[in-house]
């Protein structure tokens, strides 16, 4: 297997939204605590759970993904990222419609993770 960078607009730009789940997955596995406080989410005192939660689901699987994607380069893969975005984009609406969290971050991850799951999906599905 060789690792290359796309030179195909489309598939490039897939390639940079891995990339960027790759690279959040890093801050989450390294810096949970920056990223919660970022976020304005506390942790309870004495439990370590969260942090356990973040470095593994929020860090590792973003990594794994990230990383999947841009060492494979194939179109299903990039799929399974904008999809992945996708639904997290809903999610995060489903929070501010229903839980109040119009915030200014909420706001800001969903345009961070309605453009990781456009460009994937776009390249997947001919448009770019």
């Amino acid at each position: 297997m060789e690792f290359y960078i796309p030179t195909e607009t489309g598939e490039f730009l897939a390639f940079c939204a891995a990339a960027t789940a790759a690279l959040i997955g890093l801050f989450m596995l390294f810096a949970p605590r920056l990223v919660f406080r970022a976020a304005g989410i506390g942790l309870a005192e004495g439990r370590r759970g969260g942090l356990a939660e973040a470095r593994s689901t929020m860090g590792g699987m973003h990594i794994g993904l990230g990383l999947g994607a841009i060492l494979l380069g194939q179109p299903m893969v990039y799929l399974a990222v904008g999809a992945a975005f996708a639904l997290a984009a809903f999610g995060r609406i489903l929070s501010i419609m229903s839980d109040n969290g119009a915030t200014l971050f909420n706001w800001t991850a969903l345009a961070v993770q309605a453009v990781l799951a456009i460009l994937p999906l776009a390249y997947v599905f001919g448009l770019i």
